[in-house]
């Protein structure tokens, strides 16, 4: 079975949010917003290579995974900047469904991490900023 298929079928199977899988080695994580995807990419986990399945993917997701060197995303939801970003860095990417923008929890706004990466394009950039807007969030002091 290809493995974009398989992290698809994992990630629609429920209990997770997110899906890395490369032959048969299977990364679930769970939780809200970007931050397990952030907080699994700065683990040093070797993610280069890596199909991926993901219930939300804007730009400030597609840029991490950029960074991670995966080679394909699929999304239940994508945004058309996250599309631009697979495009420009040669990730394969397919969607349920595209949207515009991605919004914020209480919908009223755009999503706070794709505010923190909407003038960037650089994946390493990408992943300085949303550390600094996650801790921020969090109400975490960061340098």
């Amino acid at each position: 079975m290809n493995d974009l298929i398989k992290a698809e079928d994992i990630l629609k199977a429920g209990g997770c949010g997110l899906v890395f899988v490369c032959g048969g080695k299977i990364i679930k994580r769970d939780g809200r917003g970007i931050a397990p995807l952030l907080e699994l990419v700065e683990s040093g986990e070797e993610l280069k290579d890596f199909c991926v399945a993901d219930k939300i993917v804007g730009k400030a997701a597609a840029l991490l995974y950029a960074y991670a060197g995966v080679s394909a995303v699929y999304g239940e939801v994508m945004s058309v900047s996250a599309e631009c970003v697979f495009k420009e860095h040669g990730i394969a990417y397919c969607c349920g469904e595209k949207t515009e923008k991605i919004i914020n929890r209480t919908g009223d706004g755009l999503c706070p991490m794709e505010t923190a990466v909407q003038s960037i394009s650089s994946p390493q950039e990408a992943v300085t900023a949303l550390r600094k807007k996650v801790d921020n969030l969090r109400g975490v002091k960061s340098d």
